[in-house]
């Protein structure tokens, strides 16, 4: 983790201290526990999407299949809890994780084998899930329930923290642990820097992008089982709203969108960012139009930013 804590993966941290403090002049309750609690719930379900999307960006690559890959995650394990059968209940967030696992090798055979660029591999694999859960259910709402445990995931509380932040924080640490004491994590590096020299080391490369992608498709079933859990039910599109903020947020985090370079530490403190701004706003009544704009502006500030920085260090 230490090697992750930048100037750059700070900054989201005092940005979140700056919204606190300014928020609070017009909205006096964000300082209260209830509130901040709230939050941290909220970021948790950002956060976990932006955990595997971190991965997958330092690797040099980016996956654009997250909403769906959410949404069916959710749809699935809602589902198989909806049938009534209890060994099917039991295996519902199993077999989201499954599914979401199932996406990523999917994305890396595409990626790695196929050498189609992930921008375009990853949005057609969305596309595809899209048409897949609209023929599943007709468009409309598909039917099925969160089981208790889902809910507890979502919506419990430890000591007062949020199960879903506590959920989030454990995979967060697990994933560090995988980056920083395996091979996996230099590989993963490596490749971000340069895919070709990694390879010409010695270093399978594609058997990197194909764990890389699984573990991002699985964090990302993960926040669909939350979010399922927390509204008690899947519903169509529920992972739309997500796509731009996660990658917001691992940005945020100091993150290269050109790989090699980031760590989950900056993409903590992004979702924290990026949920409290977007509570903020919701607060002063700004619309999801003004909300994009100011996310596709943030990206962009911090595009620069990096490109800034990584020419004055050369």
């Amino acid at each position: 983790m230490s090697r992750t804590i930048t100037p750059d993966s700070m900054m989201p941290y005092f940005g979140t201290v700056v919204l606190i403090l300014a928020g609070s002049l017009y909205f006096p309750q964000i300082l209260t526990f209830d509130y901040l609690s709230q939050q941290l719930q909220i970021a948790a379900f950002l956060g976990l999407l932006a955990t595997g999307a971190t991965i997958v960006i330092l690797l040099g690559h980016i996956d654009l299949s997250v909403p769906w890959v959410l949404t069916g995650a959710a749809i699935l394990s809602t589902a198989l809890v909806g049938s009534g059968n209890p060994v099917l209940s039991a295996l519902a967030v199993p077999a989201a994780l499954a599914f979401g696992a199932l996406i990523g090798v999917v994305n890396g055979i595409g990626v790695a084998i196929l050498r189609i660029p992930s921008m375009v591999w990853t949005l057609a694999v969305n596309s595809i899930l899209l048409g897949l859960a609209v023929l599943n259910t007709g468009g409309f709402n598909p039917k099925g329930e969160a089981s208790q445990l889902m809910v507890s995931m979502a919506s419990g509380n430890v000591f007062g923290l949020p199960v879903s932040f506590l959920t989030w924080m454990a995979v967060s640490l697990a994933i560090v642990a995988f980056l920083t004491r395996t091979p996996f994590g230099r590989y993963l590096r490596s490749i971000g820097y340069n895919e070709k020299a990694t390879f010409l080391s010695g270093v399978s490369t594609p058997s990197v992008v194909f764990a890389a992608f699984a573990l991002a498709g699985m964090c990302s079933a993960l926040g669909g089982v939350l979010l399922a859990g927390y509204a008690n039910q899947a519903y169509q599109s529920m992972g739309d709203p997500f796509l731009l903020p996660t990658i917001a947020a691992v940005v945020i985090g100091g993150t290269s969108i050109l790989g090699g370079r980031g760590g989950l530490f900056g993409t903590i403190g992004g979702a924290l960012f990026i949920t409290l701004l977007t509570s903020i706003l919701s607060v002063m009544q700004i619309g999801d139009a003004w909300r994009s704009i100011v996310f596709g502006v943030i990206i962009l500030a911090m595009l620069l930013f990096q490109t800034m920085r990584k020419g004055a260090r050369s």
